[in-house]
C-alpha cells in the first residue's frame, strides 16, 4: 500500500480505509509516539497490516495508568477494569494481593495505584509478560514470578492471601477462529484459549486457591456472560460462595468466591 504525505488529514483517512473505527484517536496517538516522519509512516504500515495499536506504541490504557505492552504480551482490555474495581473493592489496606495470569500486570498496577499498603504477588507462565509486570510494577510494592499458576509463589503465603484476581483466558476452544484478526492473529493463544468450555484454567485457579487463600478471603476471575452459571458451579463444588456480578456497559461479567 502506498502511504500519502503524513498530514493530520491523510493519516485519518489513512487508518480509516484500513478500517480502523477510531480512526482520528489512533492517529493522534501514533503521531505522538513516532519521532520522526519515517517511523510515523513504519508505524502507520504496520498498523494498516492489522498490528494491534498498544504493540505498536508499546503501551495500553488501563484504569487510568498507563501499561507498557510489547508485542507478544497479552494485551489489557478495559472490560477487565471492572475485575480490578471488584478486587479493589474487597482487598483491605496491607493485603496480600494474588494477580494470577497476571500479563503485563495491569490489574497488579491498577489494585497497588488504589491501595498501596497492600503486596501485590503477579504471576504468569510466559517471561514475556513478566517482564513488562515487573516495570509495570516497578513502583508498587510488588514480587513477580514466572511459573504455572501458584508454583512459583513462596510457602510462607499459603494460607496468607487475601485476593486472588486472575484474568485467566475464557475463550472456548471452537470460537478461537471468531475472534477479532488483531487478538487471533497477535496475541498468544494461550492468554486466550480457555479449552473446550473456556474455563478450564479458572477450575485449575479456583481448586488451587483454597490452600493459598486467608480464611476470610477471596477469589475473582473474569468470564463471559454465558459461562457465569458454570463458574458459579465450579466455586460452589470447591466450597466457594459464589456471586456473579455484572458491567453491562463495559460488558463485564465476574465470578466472585468467597472462603
Amino acid at each position: 500500500m502506498a502511504f500519502p504525505s503524513q498530514s493530520d488529514d491523510s493519516l485519518v483517512a489513512t487508518l480509516r480505509a484500513a478500517g480502523c473505527i477510531f480512526a482520528e484517536e489512533e492517529a493522534t496517538i501514533l503521531r505522538a509516539h513516532a519521532r520522526s516522519d519515517g517511523e510515523l509512516a513504519r508505524m502507520l504500515e504496520r498498523r494498516c497490516a492489522g498490528e494491534p495499536l498498544e504493540y505498536i506504541v508499546e503501551r495500553a490504557e488501563f484504569h487510568g495508568l498507563r501499561i507498557e505492552v510489547t508485542p507478544g504480551v497479552f494485551i489489557p482490555r478495559r472490560r477487565t477494569e471492572f475485575l480490578a474495581d471488584q478486587a479493589i473493592s474487597l482487598t483491605p489496606d496491607d493485603a496480600a494481593v494474588v494477580d494470577m495470569c497476571c500479563g503485563a500486570g495491569a490489574i497488579g498496577a491498577a489494585v497497588a495505584a488504589a491501595k498501596p499498603g497492600a503486596h501485590i504477588y503477579a504471576v504468569d507462565i510466559d517471561p514475556r509478560a513478566t517482564a513488562c509486570a515487573r516495570r509495570n510494577l516497578a513502583h508498587a510494592a510488588a514480587s513477580v514470578y514466572v511459573g504455572d499458576l501458584f508454583t512459583p509463589l513462596p510457602a510462607v503465603l499459603r494460607g496468607r492471601v487475601d485476593v486472588v484476581v486472575a484474568n485467566v483466558p475464557y475463550v472456548p476452544h471452537g470460537e478461537i477462529e471468531l475472534l477479532p484478526a488483531e487478538a487471533r492473529d497477535y496475541e498468544p493463544i494461550t492468554t486466550l484459549d480457555g479449552g473446550p468450555d473456556g474455563l478450564r484454567v479458572a477450575a485449575r485457579v479456583v481448586d488451587a486457591a483454597r490452600g493459598w487463600l486467608h480464611p476470610d478471603g477471596h477469589i475473582l476471575f473474569e468470564v463471559s456472560d454465558q459461562q457465569a452459571e458454570t463458574a458459579a458451579a465450579i466455586l460452589g463444588s470447591t466450597g466457594f460462595r459464589a456471586r456473579i456480578v455484572d458491567d453491562y456497559e463495559l460488558g463485564a461479567t465476574v465470578a466472585i468466591g468467597s472462603r
